[in-house]
């Protein structure tokens, strides 16, 4: 029976090489995105904060972040659950959010936050991984996202 891969790794257990991806292709796919009507970006800090900003940019929307974390910059889990870092920010009730991050890979991150804005209607995105959008669905290895450099 196989063990289940770790981040970094292929299904074999071996170093796995990172995709990497530039800033306009990450750009362009942003723009192709079908994403329904909101009011405010929110980004997941830091992972992501980068792709919440090009977002915001985009869509000419009002951007803040709400930290959270759950893994460490190698993409281990360092928490036994994420946890929220700072109070996150007040925004309207009724508020249609576009909370975004750079990668999930269980889902848990998202809901936290997505847990912070009970009043609000919140739509997840993330490059990669399990949200209502995905900008890169197509890639299940590690990437070498441009902004980590």
């Amino acid at each position: 029976m196989s063990q289940p891969s770790r981040p970094g790794q292929d299904d074999a257990g071996t170093a796995a090489a990172a995709l990497p991806l530039a800033f306009d292709v990450i750009s362009r796919r942003l723009k192709g995105l079908a994403i329904p009507t909101c009011d405010v970006v929110v980004g997941i800090a830091t992972g992501g904060t980068v792709p919440a900003a090009m977002i915001a940019h985009q869509l000419g929307l009002p951007l803040t972040l709400v930290r959270i974390n759950y893994r460490a910059e190698d993409n281990t889990p360092q928490r036994p659950q994420p946890e929220v870092l700072e109070d996150p920010p007040r925004l309207p009730p009724g508020s249609r959010l576009l909370l975004i991050d750079e990668v999930s890979v269980t889902g848990a991150t998202l809901a936290a936050a997505a847990a912070l804005f009970p009043d609000q209607t919140v739509t997840t995105l993330v490059l990669k991984g399990r949200a209502d959008v995905v900008a890169f669905p197509e890639i299940a290895s590690c990437v070498a996202w441009p902004w980590k450099g």
